[in-house]
């Protein structure tokens, strides 16, 4: 099963950009999406270390409310 991550860009430097999310940070390569340019502020779906797509901000916490509530279903069983 593959698994994508939300996360919120905070900065941008050529085909890298530095994304968060949930208080992590990571170094993500934007080069998937040369076609359309990504922005600060900005939210991108993370796929193995690549932004994948973008997503609007609702669309990020509703994943994260997914993958909140499965990690808590875990934690419990």
């Amino acid at each position: 099963m593959c698994l994508g991550i939300p996360m919120q860009v905070v900065a941008v430097d050529g085909f890298m950009a530095r994304c968060e999310a949930k208080g992590v940070e990571r170094d993500v390569s934007l080069f998937m999406m040369q076609d359309e340019p990504v922005a600060v502020g900005e939210y991108v779906m993370v796929h193995v270390g690549y932004a994948i797509q973008k997503m609007t901000e609702q669309e990020a916490r509703s994943a994260w409310e997914i993958y909140d509530e499965m990690l808590g279903d875990v934690a419990e069983a």
